[in-house]
């Protein structure tokens, strides 16, 4: 039977290491590839960021004149595209990666749908927590710790679409559900961080460099972190019954 090029026995081949071991990812490996997932996964968050963005505002300016539909009904719509393309975009830089060991296609399936999951149901409980907090300085942080608990929760949403592939090709994976909350978590500790110190940024410069730090810092960490995980994870040697690699 040929072996498909998109299974990690197939990558091995192709990488001249017919034995890699027990591990996803040779340790021969694993340097170069957290280096380039961190990477692309910076460069996926960058650029899907700046796609969606503009994407939005060309279309909500060419429907401005449109009587068709109501403004906030298209806002949504539009909302809603742009982030299905950041989605895209995102998970597509990863798997440009991934792909040497996993199915590529997988990955950027997964991923999107995941975080499209994960980004709604974070939104949606975010913004019902708002609804039932006044405005006194308890339930403003209040209101701003529950919405940091629904922002990391949410990332089981994240972690479960991404499961449901590597679980064909990695064992012991149920922790994997898990790991982007865990992602979520230290996104969360260091914004807070950058809220506390802000004071100590000149205040000319406040906003751009409070802006552009948050966002680096959570694309490495949703870099970093997965890379760190992808590098643990064991090779499926014994594959289930009725599951193709």
């Amino acid at each position: 039977m040929q072996t498909d090029s998109n299974s990690p026995d197939g990558v091995a081949s192709a990488n001249n290491e017919p034995n890699p071991g027990k591990f996803l990812i040779p340790r021969s490996q694993r340097q170069r590839f957290f280096t380039q997932f961190t990477l692309m996964t910076l460069i996926g968050w960058v650029v899907g960021g700046v796609v969606s963005i503009a994407l939005e505002k060309i279309v909500l300016q060419s429907l401005s004149s449109s009587a068709a539909i109501q403004p906030q009904t298209w806002s949504i719509l539009v909302r809603s595209l742009s982030n299905v393309v950041f989605a895209m975009i995102f998970a597509a830089d990863q798997s440009l990666v991934v792909y040497r060991y996993l199915p590529g296609w997988q990955w950027l399936f997964a991923t999107s749908v995941g975080w499209l999951i994960a980004n709604g149901v974070s939104t949606a409980w975010i913004n019902y927590i708002s609804t039932i907090a006044s405005s006194s300085s308890e339930d403003t942080l209040i209101l701003g710790f529950l919405s940091a608990i629904a922002y990391i929760i949410s990332g089981i949403w994240l972690g479960i679409s991404q499961w449901l592939v590597l679980r064909r090709y990695t064992a012991d994976i149920w922790w994997w559900n898990f790991l982007p909350s865990i992602s979520f978590f230290w996104i969360t500790i260091l914004v807070w961080l950058l809220f506390i110190v802000q004071n100590l940024i000149p205040e000319t410069y406040r906003t751009p460099i409070l802006y552009w730090s948050g966002q680096g810092l959570t694309a490495v960490i949703l870099g970093a972190i997965p890379a760190i995980g992808l590098c643990t994870l064991k090779r499926n040697l014994h594959p289930k019954a009725g599951i193709s690699p």
